[in-house]
């Protein structure tokens, strides 16, 4: 699905290589995400990579460095309600909204406050899959199997479980 435009406003997923040298320098993300590396997902990124000017990428490192340093001149409020301070990485892909005027999906709360601090347009995981749903790039069956899956690796946060019984009321029915 990486590359494709779907929905009115011609959305198109895609997965900056900063992102996947993350997952490949932590343990954690790889015992986490053990499919990331799977044959079609690591040649689907490949081919659909975003390529960056060195011009680009200087103005990318320039967002990302006062994005990071407004966190560490506040980490403490990036750590409560659950929320861990967004990372170098997590700067950079904040950043990359900013410059490109693109939609960052992620659920880290603390990118979510930080996005809104700068106001850099965010969404929750469960929001994109919404609307792949809307633009029929997913089934109702594929929601379902996408949710339970997030659920059995333990990557169900409050938005995600709230989700089921909002976004998603006629794939999951009501809450009792």
């Amino acid at each position: 699905m990486l590359g494709v435009p779907f929905g009115q406003k011609k959305y198109v997923l895609t997965i900056l290589k900063d992102v996947e040298d993350e997952v490949h320098r932590s343990a954690t993300l790889r015992a986490k995400f053990p499919w990331f590396d799977g044959d079609n997902f690591s040649a689907e990124r490949l081919a659909k990579q975003v390529r960056l000017k060195p011009e680009e990428r200087a103005q990318l490192n320039s967002a990302s460095s006062v994005l990071h340093g407004w966190v560490l001149r506040d980490i403490q409020s990036y750590m409560t309600n659950g929320r861990s301070p967004p990372s170098e990485t997590d700067c950079f892909i904040l950043a990359f909204g900013q410059v490109r005027a693109a939609i960052v999906v992620t659920d880290d709360l603390g990118m979510h406050k930080l996005a809104s601090d700068f106001g850099i347009d965010v969404w929750h995981g469960y929001e994109l899959v919404s609307k792949m749903l809307s633009a029929k790039m997913l089934t109702k069956e594929q929601v379902r199997e996408i949710v339970e899956a997030i659920e059995r690796n333990g990557d169900a946060t409050a938005t995600w479980i709230a989700s089921k019984h909002t976004t998603f009321v006629k794939i999951f029915g009501v809450k009792e």
